[in-house]
């Protein structure tokens, strides 16, 4: 599954393929940590209006290839291992890692690991009044609770040390800080290890580089497929400005759009990072000050409210 914010939800019906139908929608996300138990670090909502969507992966996949087959403009081709295809073209967006356009130009990176596995899965509960999401962070890694219907909720627990872990702890895991839900099932569980990445250039003349290729963050958020969509917002209006004055769309495509959204790109996915790494330390030590003082600051409401409007709409300035 993945999430999508409020603002990213309503460009996406309005802008590529409405997802409505596919979107479970989420009015509340509630924050707590493992050392306070069942009291709230932080908690966010808006006057019980929707905050966040989660959409099956392969459900979206399936409705933007159906999309996509109806439009006139999309032709699906081959991709040929000879290069020199890539001539035929005045702008290419690549967005895969293992083809050889990546290893020619885009090798140079920024790279963290986090020395940790995302594991992945879907409980089977009871039927509940499901629209909550709940975020744990464990003396392990945090947890995440993101439900998809009444009877069914996604798990996202990034765990530490993963050596010691298997399939069969984690479940222990999620039903030991599951506090919510009367499971009946937990799902096949998947796992993928977890880094920090970011281009450290986002073109090669008229390529440009796209998607995961550009960078990854950690998922405790869920915002690494909210920052793709908020590029391809940069990028559409881009080509559609250069369209309508014009101009044509070739690699000044690639300069702007580089030079619109990378700053922003890089403080977001930092300031991620920063979130990961200091529930990292504060998981290490045992006074309660910084839990605390990040309580007293979620109270505050412009604040909260500050969170919530970045969380949705990504960096604004």
């Amino acid at each position: 599954t993945i999430g999508i914010s409020k603002s990213n939800i309503e460009f996406f019906n309005n802008s590529i393929v409405n997802v409505n139908k596919i979107a479970w929608k989420l009015k509340k996300i509630e924050i707590f940590t493992e050392k306070l138990g069942r009291e709230k670090l932080i908690n966010f909502e808006n006057n019980n209006a929707e905050l966040f969507s989660i959409i099956r992966n392969q459900r979206l996949l399936d409705l933007l290839s159906i999309s996509l087959s109806k439009n006139k403009y999309f032709k699906k081709i081959s991709l040929f291992k000879n290069l020199n295809f890539l001539n035929n073209y005045n702008l290419v967006i690549n967005t895969d890692f293992s083809n050889p356009i990546t290893k020619k130009y885009f090798s140079k990176k920024i790279l963290k690991k986090y020395n940790s596995f995302a594991y992945t899965t879907t409980i089977l509960h009871e039927k509940i009044h499901n629209n909550v999401a709940v975020q744990i962070f464990t003396k392990m890694g945090p947890l995440a609770f993101l439900p998809i219907s009444p009877k069914e909720t996604s798990v996202v627990y990034s765990l530490n040390n993963h050596k010691n872990i298997n399939y069969m702890n984690v479940s222990k895991l999620i039903e030991q800080y599951n506090y919510k839900y009367k499971i009946h099932k937990i799902e096949k569980i998947n796992s993928f290890e977890l880094k920090f990445l970011s281009l450290r250039s986002y073109y090669h003349n008229h390529i440009l580089a796209f998607g995961d290729l550009l960078h990854r963050i950690h998922p405790l958020a869920g915002q690494g497929f909210n920052m793709t969509i908020r590029d391809i917002k940069i990028l559409l209006e881009i080509i559609i400005n250069k369209y309508s004055l014009g101009l044509p769309i070739d690699t000044s495509v690639n300069y702007e759009f580089e030079n619109k959204i990378r700053h922003k790109n890089l403080i977001f996915s930092n300031g991620i990072d920063f979130v990961y790494e200091f529930f990292n330390f504060d998981r290490k030590i045992e006074n309660n000050f910084l839990r605390r003082s990040i309580q007293l600051i979620g109270k505050n409401a412009p604040i909260n409210k500050l969170f919530t409007k970045v969380a949705d709409r990504g960096i604004l300035f």
